[in-house]
C-alpha cells in the first residue's frame, strides 16, 4: 500500500472520529482511533502509519511512538486540512 495513501486515509479518519480542540485544530485520543472497527480494517499497520504522518508534519501527538494501552488518551492532532 502507498503511504501517501495510507496517510490521506488517517486525515479522513482523524476528521471522522475527532473533534475540534482549543486551538481551532482537529484532534483524537490515540485509543479512540486505535480501537475503532473501520480504522483496524484500513491499517494494517496504524502505529507505522501515524509515524509517517507525523514526519511529513501532517499530524503531531507527543513521544515517539505511540503504543495501545499506555497511550490511549495521547492527542493526535490534525496539523493541515
Amino acid at each position: 500500500m502507498n503511504v501517501e495513501h495510507e496517510v490521506t486515509l488517517l486525515v479522513d479518519e482523524i476528521r471522522r472520529l475527532g473533534s475540534t480542540n482549543a486551538d481551532g485544530k482537529i484532534s483524537v485520543k490515540f485509543g479512540v482511533l486505535f480501537n475503532d472497527d473501520q480504522c483496524a480494517n484500513l491499517f494494517e499497520a496504524l502505529v507505522g502509519t501515524l509515524k509517517a504522518a507525523k514526519r511529513k508534519k501532517v499530524i503531531a501527538f507527543e513521544g515517539e511512538l505511540l503504543l495501545q494501552g499506555v497511550h490511549d488518551n495521547v492527542d493526535v492532532i490534525l496539523l493541515q486540512d
